[in-house]
């Protein structure tokens, strides 16, 4: 008598397992158990990482606008301050970009947000 193998329902739940562990390295990518096991822990650490990039990125662009606020003689919450003071709604992001790429137009936007809080 042989085992029972449980037909392709079965099949179709390991390969797709087996597939999200395409890449890995080793056994995780071609056995079953140890494929599961890792597949699970690499969804939890892309669910927690989506949330983490977003606050990582902030933190960059904060950096970048603080070191090119300083370069232009203001800080990064006196910049800030102004900004809001002078209505002018430009974001992070945005405002890290501009300070890379153009510094001259960052220049003159610390220059209008230190005129609207003299």
């Amino acid at each position: 008598m042989s085992r029972v193998t449980r037909g392709f329902k079965a099949r179709r739940r390991r390969n797709k397992i087996l597939k999200q562990a395409r890449g890995f390295r080793g056994g995780k990518s071609r056995l079953f158990k140890t494929a599961t096991e890792a597949v699970s822990r690499a969804l939890c650490y892309s669910y927690r990482d989506r949330r983490t990039k977003k606050r990582d990125f902030r933190r960059l662009w904060i950096i970048r606008i603080g070191a090119a606020a300083k370069m232009n003689g203001t800080s990064y919450s006196r910049l800030i301050g102004g900004l809001k003071k002078a209505n002018i709604e430009l974001d992070r992001k945005v405002l890290s970009n501009l300070a890379i790429v153009d510094p001259h137009a960052f220049a003159e936007v610390v220059k209008t947000t230190s005129v609207a809080s003299a």
